[in-house]
C-alpha cells in the first residue's frame, strides 16, 4: 500500500513538473480569421502593434504539430505575441478563402502557393500596412527561441542584421 502511494506521489510530482499549457491550447495562439488579412493588418494598426503574424502549416504536418503542442500552447508565448502581432493560421491545403494584402482573394492553398512557400511551418511577420518584414522557414521548438524570434521583429532589430547574429549578441549579453 505504501509502495503504491509512493508511486502515486512521485507521477504527481512529475506531472506537477511539466510545462503547464494553456487552458484552451494551441488555437488560442491565433486571432478567429475571417478571411481577410487587410483588417488584420488595419487591426494591428489600430492597437498599436508591430504588425501580422502568419503561420502557414498544414494538418499532417508532424513539425507543425510539435511547434503547437510545445511551443503555441505555452501561456507566455501566447500573451508575449498577443501583445505585440495580430496572429493568422494559414492552412497551406486549406479551402478558405483568403484576400490578401493586396486585396486579391484566394483559396488558401493558392495563397499559400502563390507566395512559392518551401517549408511547413512558415512564419511571414508584415508591418501594419501588409509589408513582409520577415520570412523565418522551419519549426522553433524552444519557447524562449521563439519569443526571441517576435522581439527580434516587434523591436525592428530585423532591419540592421539576421536573426541568428541577434540570438548570438542576446547570448553574449546574458553570458556577461
Amino acid at each position: 500500500m505504501r509502495r503504491a502511494f509512493l508511486r502515486l506521489a512521485a507521477a504527481a510530482a512529475l506531472l506537477a513538473a511539466l510545462p503547464a499549457p494553456a487552458a484552451g491550447g494551441w488555437e488560442d495562439f491565433f486571432v478567429a480569421f475571417l478571411g481577410d488579412l487587410r483588417a488584420e493588418a488595419d487591426e494591428a494598426r489600430k492597437t498599436g502593434k508591430a504588425g501580422v503574424l502568419l503561420m502557414f502549416h498544414f494538418e499532417e504536418c508532424p513539425y507543425c504539430a510539435k511547434m503547437k503542442s510545445e511551443v503555441l500552447s505555452r501561456p507566455e508565448v501566447q500573451r508575449f505575441f498577443r501583445e505585440r502581432f495580430v496572429t493568422v493560421a494559414i492552412d497551406v491545403r486549406g479551402a478558405q478563402e483568403v484576400t490578401g494584402f493586396d486585396g486579391r482573394s484566394l483559396p488558401e492553398k493558392e495563397f499559400a502557393r502563390s507566395l512559392k512557400l518551401r517549408a511547413s511551418p512558415t512564419f511571414h511577420f508584415h508591418t501594419p500596412d501588409g509589408a513582409l518584414i520577415v520570412e523565418h522557414r522551419g519549426a522553433i521548438y524552444d519557447p524562449a527561441e521563439f519569443i526571441l524570434l517576435g522581439e527580434y521583429v516587434a523591436s525592428g532589430a530585423h532591419r540592421s542584421g539576421s536573426f541568428a547574429s541577434y540570438k548570438q549578441s542576446r547570448r553574449n549579453k546574458q553570458g556577461s
